[in-house]
């Protein structure tokens, strides 16, 4: 009989042990390249995730960022991502040509955080110094349907130059960009990204560089309210000592409707809890603003958040 007590608890061991198992969270971050900002963002994300949710196994994605970051999420094979608002608003929607064959409807809003800059970066070699300029010239516009992509196409058209304006159109990550401009074989790359981003920074202590700036009339061209105007501020990279006039869209960070409440709560309140953290892996993250992190979603807020936004609202009442 103690025998057969013993294997009892011990099956039921098994099964306790099985269903502790079974019952794991599966985080999955859903970032861009490793040279942009939305990698050592999501690796913060991912650390702070982590702590809060000690039994949950949480994993950084390195992706082409926003459109795939989107499509990933509606599929289910992620639980958070960053994405640009333009291109989640064209996702919910079921832009076609944005790279969204039906509107994602899975999408909900975790929080708006930092704004991007369309940061257009010629050699000065290049003699580059205007949009205009960039006609007949090498440009790279970003990983194909990637946020960085989609701002390009909107940019370029508005001032009248689209990419049939160009003699050479390469689709290619950050990173990647920047080493075909350091090797003479671009003359531009037009990167979204927060401001300060590791291969603009890199490409300017490499050589001098021109920052194209974006004025004003041709934001009001591009006709989208996720457009609006900004300032690459001087000294942000090496030898640039001037303010330069450009286009800033907000991030958005996304999750989908299959994520469970208290997950998605977690997730948000660890992050505004760990602003140190944030900001130590990347400056942008000073961008994000509790006060704003709630308004101005192109999808529905995913409850676990509102949830979050509501106690910090009665909290400060």
């Amino acid at each position: 009989m103690k025998v057969i007590r013993t294997l009892g608890i011990a099956a039921a061991a098994l099964i306790v042990s099985t269903g502790v198992q079974a019952e794991q969270k599966f985080i999955n971050v859903l970032t861009g390249g490793t040279s942009g900002i939305y990698y050592p963002l999501g690796v913060a994300l991912s650390q702070q995730i982590g702590k809060a949710l000690p039994e949950a196994k949480v994993s950084v994605q390195s992706t082409k960022a926003s459109a795939e970051n989107l499509n990933l999420l509606q599929a289910g094979r992620g639980e958070v991502g960053f994405a640009l608002a333009d291109a989640v608003s064209d996702a919910w929607k079921g832009d076609a040509e944005a790279g969204f064959k039906q509107k994602l409807d899975k999408l909900r809003g975790v929080a708006a955080i930092y704004p991007n800059y369309i940061q257009i970066v010629a050699s000065e070699e290049s003699g580059i110094k205007t949009l205009a300029d960039l006609k007949g010239k090498r440009v790279s516009v970003g990983a194909p349907k990637s946020g960085t992509e989609l701002n390009a196409r909107a940019v370029l058209k508005a001032a009248g130059i689209g990419y049939e304006g160009l003699s050479k159109v390469e689709y290619l990550p950050f990173g990647e960009s920047v080493e075909l401009i350091k090797n003479r074989q671009l003359d531009a790359t037009l990167q979204s990204a927060g401001l300060g981003v590791a291969s603009l920074r890199d490409l300017a202590s490499t050589m001098k560089i021109v920052v194209v700036p974006v004025p004003a009339e041709v934001v009001e061209k591009i006709g989208d309210s996720a457009y609006q105007q900004g300032v690459v501020p001087a000294n942000t990279y090496e030898g640039q000592t001037a303010d330069v006039p450009t286009v800033a869209i907000r991030n958005i960070l996304v999750t989908h409707e299959g994520v469970d409440a208290d997950t998605v709560y977690a997730m948000v309140k660890s992050m505004f809890a760990n602003m140190d953290a944030m900001v130590a892996a990347h400056s942008a993250a000073k961008g994000i603003v509790l006060e704003k992190a709630s308004t101005g979603l192109p999808v529905p807020l995913h409850p676990g958040a509102a949830r979050f936004y509501a106690e910090v609202n009665k909290a400060t009442k």
